[in-house]
């Protein structure tokens, strides 16, 4: 079964991509990275021919290159920097960087190895690639089709008869079932209702006029544990200065899980609470994380209906509505919701990722506020990091 190409753009994919490797191309581009391929379902196997089909997609993404017309869409993003849209023209997805492997068992195995500011930008195109091979080859996929269509249609009434009043961003392009699906939920959601804000899809934020939404992922975070120069609890420290030097306030969500918030509060200061406007939740207890962000804000003097609380992790839709009706009297809400938006079908979604592991041959790690969400290829190193943060922690706490 051969596919039509998946991946047809280059800016078909998340927004934070090109945040933290504009970042990453103006301070630390001596940096290589190692991202690996995890499928979190059990029981899911690939096939040979899935597996074919995944590296021929990669082949077809690897001859890509940006347009002009994608080149000004991203010079039209006001804290994209010129600069860095020219090194974008001489850049494009390089094959050798990515090796696709399936074992007896029929586990997919990917791993991208390469310079961090080349290889981080595989994650999505590959994530991409990866969920619409498999749900178009090992299923009907118009019967998948028409359960999304059905679902969607049911949120876009209940978006406009008042059941659900919250606002929200698309951020689903790395589970989605196909990009023509993508496609027609964002248009939809833009055209029907009043509460989408946006998507973290760049192309089809300028495809369909909308502002493309995103600032940093987990792995930024991550990479500074790479760089010896930087004691492991204090990475959110330095991520966080380079990204408020780098664009002084204007992209300005900051991330807080990636070692833990309470580990990120501590760096999380006066002059940073100050610089950001708002920070994400993706692990961990919401209530208990919204609360504590709060209190947080109040400790420095800062009223929080003044900063932004924006919720990712693994959200449906009447989720979102409940975290919204408990902080909407209390601080700014919005949501990022990907995989209830872009593959809600009648079949079960993968829950897949790439993450990196690797920074110039150093294992990195990602500890968050759910343990089940930890994932290090290196027991002993992920040991040691969580002792590094309880030290800190229980010294300066």
């Amino acid at each position: 079964m051969k596919l039509e190409p998946i991946v047809v753009s280059l800016l078909d994919t998340d927004l934070y991509k090109f945040n933290m490797d504009q970042v990453i191309f103006h301070k630390h581009t001596n940096l290589c990275g190692q991202y690996y391929f995890k499928c979190r379902n059990k029981d899911v196997v690939f096939t040979p021919g899935m597996v074919e089909e995944i590296k021929s997609q990669v082949d077809h993404l690897c001859s890509l290159r940006f347009t002009k017309k994608e080149l000004d869409y991203l010079r039209s993003i006001r804290f994209i920097k010129n600069d860095y849209v020219e090194f974008l023209r001489l850049w494009h997805p390089i094959r050798d960087y990515v090796s696709i492997d399936l074992n007896e068992n029929g586990e997919l195995s990917v791993v991208v190895d390469g310079p961090l500011f080349s290889a981080m930008q595989f994650e999505i195109y590959l994530l991409e690639i990866i969920n619409e091979v498999y749900f178009r080859m090992a299923f009907d996929y118009e019967k998948l089709r028409k359960s999304a269509e059905t679902r969607l249609d049911a949120k876009i009434r209940a978006m406009n008869d008042g059941t659900y009043t919250f606002p929200f961003a698309e951020f689903g392009c790395r589970r989605r079932l196909s990009r023509e699906w993508e496609d027609v939920v964002v248009r939809r959601f833009a055209t029907e209702t009043k509460n989408c804000v946006g998507t973290s899809n760049v192309y089809l934020a300028m495809k369909h006029n909308l502002t493309p939404i995103g600032t940093y992922a987990h792995e930024f975070v991550q990479m500074y544990q790479g760089i010896d120069s930087i004691p492991l609890a204090y990475t959110n420290h330095y991520a966080m200065q380079d990204w408020y030097d780098e664009y002084k306030g204007d992209n300005g969500t900051a991330l807080t899980d990636t070692i833990t918030t309470d580990l990120f509060l501590l760096d999380f200061n006066r002059s940073m609470v100050n610089n950001y406007t708002g920070v994400r939740h993706d692990s961990g207890d919401p209530y208990e994380w919204g609360e504590k962000i709060i209190a947080h804000y109040r400790k420095y003097g800062v009223d929080p209906k003044t900063k932004l609380l924006l919720f990712s992790d693994s959200l449906d839709f009447d989720r979102a509505q409940k975290l919204y009706d408990y902080f909407c009297e209390k601080t700014k809400v919005s949501f990022g919701i990907g995989t209830f938006v872009s593959n809600d079908t009648c079949e079960t979604a993968l829950n897949i990722v790439i993450k990196l592991q690797y920074v110039n041959g150093r294992p990195v790690a990602k500890l968050s506020d759910a343990p089940g969400k930890a994932m290090c290829r290196n027991a002993e190193y992920l040991e040691y990091l969580e002792r590094s943060v309880a030290f800190r922690l229980d010294r300066e706490s």
